[in-house]
């Protein structure tokens, strides 16, 4: 992956200094939210790359009622492109979905208004539930329109879940955060509103909600994948050297298909059970972020319409 000369985003708001803190007045099992001991949990099985896991489990519950009265977030931080190599490297990844939504958005006569995303270090404030901690992995918060995100996933992906290997991490590491883009422009769209009230009118937390969840993830993968292609075109338009380079889109679906729910549940030591599934298979993550590579069509990322996922 080629990112050197991607655009840089300004829209990072870096909290990597707060030292693990920046709770607020976080308060534990209030307010309807899990409690953290019940998050952790999710985090370790390898809930990752996806909305907070307490939006997927309460379904609308986080979106529908707004920010917790119980927790004390922090004022607006100042944003900015921040100075070190692994900062500046998600800076310039979201600063290319940012130009590439733009244009997409502008060709529907649509304006795209970007997400902020969090940079933090162990654990910090956010709207979604109050906390937002490394070892649930990133997240989208719908509430504040951020994404969390801890850079020491990363590490995670290519020693842990062991989805990727040396420089071909790069491109995962970008998928990443495309994923969680996926979901900002989904909420752009009216997408995830839709989903949560047909969670909803599922019953909440049942099977069936689960699979409207999978949905969700499946097609934040294939946007992740539109983003991919529409990058590449564009580089190579120019005349400039391609941003996908040999071996990237096999990190990128060797790394779907490391946190695929399946995976996921023997890593963990049970048996794989497909209705508590809330990402998808390994399979069918690879497919959907291929489809949406392929095509470079966010029509192609119609997962709700599909017959078969």
């Amino acid at each position: 992956m080629r990112d050197e000369d991607l655009p840089e985003s300004s829209n990072i708001e870096d909290r990597r200094g707060e030292g693990g803190g920046g709770m607020g007045g976080f308060a534990m099992g209030r307010g309807g939210g899990l409690g953290i001991g019940t998050v952790l949990v999710l985090g370790l099985l390898g809930w990752a790359l996806g909305i907070d896991p307490r939006l997927l489990l309460g379904g609308a519950e986080m979106v529908t009622r707004g920010k917790d009265p119980h927790v004390n977030v922090p004022q607006q931080q100042q944003t900015g492109a921040p100075k070190d190599e692994s900062g500046r490297f998600v800076s310039r990844v979201l600063g290319a979905t940012e130009a590439v939504w733009k244009d997409i958005f502008a060709r529907e006569g649509k304006t795209y208004r970007p997400p902020t995303l969090v940079l933090f270090h162990g654990q910090t404030s956010a709207q979604c539930g109050g906390v937002a901690q490394a070892a649930m992995g990133p997240f989208y918060c719908p509430v504040d329109r951020k994404i969390y995100l801890d850079t020491s996933f990363f590490e995670q992906i290519e020693t842990r879940f062991r989805g990727c290997e040396g420089r071909a991490c790069r491109f995962s590491n970008g998928y990443v955060i495309a994923h969680e883009v996926g979901h900002h422009v989904q909420n752009e769209i009216g997408t995830l509103a839709r989903a949560n009230s047909m969670q909803q009118g599922a019953g909440g937390r049942t099977p069936e909600a689960n699979r409207i969840q999978v949905r969700v993830e499946l097609q934040a993968d294939c946007l992740a994948g539109v983003w991919a292609k529409h990058e590449n075109d564009m580089l190579v338009k120019q005349g400039r050297p391609a941003f996908v380079e040999s071996g990237d889109i096999e990190a990128a679906l060797r790394t779907a298909a490391a946190i695929g729910d399946d995976t996921l549940q023997r890593r963990s030591g049970g048996r794989v059970v497909p209705d508590s599934f809330t990402h998808g298979s390994s399979e069918q993550r690879q497919r959907w972020f291929e489809n949406g590579f392929k095509s470079g069509e966010s029509d192609a990322c119609n997962v709700f319409a599909a017959q078969q996922l």
